[in-house]
């Protein structure tokens, strides 16, 4: 999760590395960064992390105290991932890639809003400068995401638009690819290359991806893509679902939140389940990171070793678990772990970066909780 608490340079803030070194903290084999924007104008928020040549020393120094905490306090060498984005409609200015009528009920926009294509042409060369920069920050591996209705989502499902990017399969995932491809040229043998993808919008066809038109989940879609991910060298791919501006029931699945939710937790937990065991099936070649798991709070152990050993997915991600609980992987192997202190879904951390705060867990963490009541929510 963004923690909108960069300073604005894009550097990391005080709280930006206290959070990451919570994370070096917590026994965790891999860390994956949260969205880094790679334009000024991408960005969500003035304090979204951004790396850039002028912050580089910043980013190093991160990343050389995560990598000499995690091995003095677990014995590890943590593998360390960077997401690369562009927010296009949730940009400070957005950015879209066609009219959608369904998102903006929530945010409108005008046709002055549309990108060109000329404007993503120069995308592919600022997510390879991007990927060379994390690299020399010491970064083990950069995501090409594409999810949660950012620019590259956006344009899976522009059937509607016109030019080279959009109505054609071909042109509609032509940036994604093209960016991916980029980043593979821009970084040495032996960086992992990855991405983060929403292979559904669950928002209905025509305003969304990999959803029929009355709102079923359609995999043929985001089985051709995957397809070509692969053949372009994605090796890891760190599954997500929805849109969290839009259904954000479905990529995280809660207890207790601002709105009841049209369908049970168990149809999103399970869904997530279908999904993931789907493109393993399909795509043995792929290694791929469950998503959604923070739910299960006492269960959230045995329900991630259940994936694992079920071939669902090869690895487990924790988003708002680990916001709440950093200690928890570490606490469960020495045997500590306690499930009160585990993630209540409730969405507090999401609620914090809605109202232009910095994000983290208003419920475990002090500084966060006093932040919340400030909302007077």
């Amino acid at each position: 999760m963004e923690g909108c608490d960069c300073n604005e340079d894009g550097s990391p803030h005080k709280l930006t590395v206290d959070k990451y070194i919570r994370a070096a903290k917590s026994g965790a084999g891999t860390v994956w960064f949260e969205a880094n924007a790679v334009c000024p104008e991408g960005r969500t928020n003035v304090r979204q992390m951004m790396l850039t040549r002028e912050n580089l020393p910043q980013f190093k120094e991160l990343v050389d105290t995560m990598r000499k905490t995690a091995l003095d306090e677990s014995g590890i060498r943590q593998t360390l991932i960077l997401q690369l984005t562009h927010s296009g409609r949730q940009s400070i200015v957005p950015m879209i890639a066609y009219r959608n009528s369904v998102y903006e009920e929530r945010r409108p926009v005008t046709d002055g809003n549309i990108v060109t294509d000329e404007y993503l042409d120069t995308l592919a060369q600022k997510y390879a400068d991007s990927a060379k920069l994390a690299i020399e920050a010491g970064f083990d591996g950069v995501d090409v995401k594409s999810c949660h209705g950012y620019l590259f989502q956006e344009l899976l499902s522009a059937y509607t638009r016109e030019g080279r990017y959009g109505k054609s399969f071909e042109n509609r995932t032509r940036l994604y690819l093209d960016c991916v491809r980029a980043v593979k040229r821009a970084i040495p043998d032996g960086v992992l290359l990855t991405s983060r993808l929403s292979v559904s919008d669950m928002v209905a066809y025509p305003n969304g991806f990999g959803t029929t038109a009355d709102g079923a989940l359609d995999l043929n879609e985001p089985d051709m893509l995957l397809r070509k991910l692969c053949g372009e060298g994605i090796q890891i791919l760190n599954v997500t679902v929805g849109n969290p501006y839009y259904n954000p029931h479905v990529n995280r699945p809660y207890r207790q939140g601002g709105y009841t939710a049209p369908e049970p937790a168990s149809v999103g937990l399970e869904r997530f389940r279908i999904i993931e065991k789907h493109i393993k099936e399909k795509f043995p070649s792929l290694i791929v990171v469950g998503s959604g798991l923070s739910y299960y709070r006492e269960d959230l152990i045995e329900q991630s070793e259940a994936l694992l050993e079920n071939g669902t997915c090869d690895m487990v991600g924790y988003g708002r678990m680990w916001l709440a609980y950093p200690e928890f992987y570490n606490d469960y192997k020495n045997r500590n772990f306690s499930a009160k202190k585990c993630c209540l879904a409730c969405s507090k951390c999401t609620t914090l970066m809605r109202n232009k705060c910095v994000s983290g867990c208003a419920v475990f963490n002090q500084y966060y909780r006093e932040l919340y009541k400030t909302l007077n929510i």
